[in-house]
């Protein structure tokens, strides 16, 4: 396969690389927004690396695209791989089983409105930190906000 033809067939498919930004107040009230596909999903701000895109860049580019927020993301330095849900594995190429999702976070004095994307996500909320970690669906995001509790508090 020539180096062109490689290149289309691997933009056919995600990265399997992503962010995570967690959004929360100095009072710890974290914002998570719900998605529309799976529904009824509640998390942070997540999305997929671009091509030739770096994680702080795409960090940047979802918190803006997903809430409207444009603050600037603190690199935690972290990620965490995780096996692709079942349902998700088709916008991956098929050897893909795994994604590295990288972590950033953004302090806000007080809680913000938010503009979401309606193709994307159907409502945001504002929770404590405690309740946040049990409403959100993924392992890692409740990982990142118990490491924000745990700095934080």
């Amino acid at each position: 396969m020539s180096t062109s033809a490689s290149s289309s067939v691997r933009s056919l498919f995600k990265r399997p690389e992503s962010v995570l930004v967690v959004v929360y107040t100095i009072d710890l009230d974290v914002l998570l927004i719900c998605r529309q596909q799976p529904a009824g999903l509640w998390q942070s701000v997540t999305g997929s690396l671009e091509a030739g895109e770096s994680p702080g860049s795409a960090a940047q580019r979802e918190l803006a695209e997903e809430t409207g927020i444009t603050e600037t993301v603190l690199d935690h330095g972290s990620s965490r791989t995780y096996r692709i849900r079942p349902e998700w594995r088709k916008r991956y190429a098929p050897t893909v089983t795994e994604n590295c999702e990288h972590e950033f976070s953004v302090q806000l004095a007080a809680q913000v409105p938010v503009v979401l994307d309606p193709s994307e996500h159907s409502d945001y909320c504002w929770l404590p930190i405690v309740e946040a970690i049990a409403k959100v669906g993924s392992h890692s995001n409740r990982a990142a906000l118990r490491s924000i509790m745990k700095a934080e508090g």
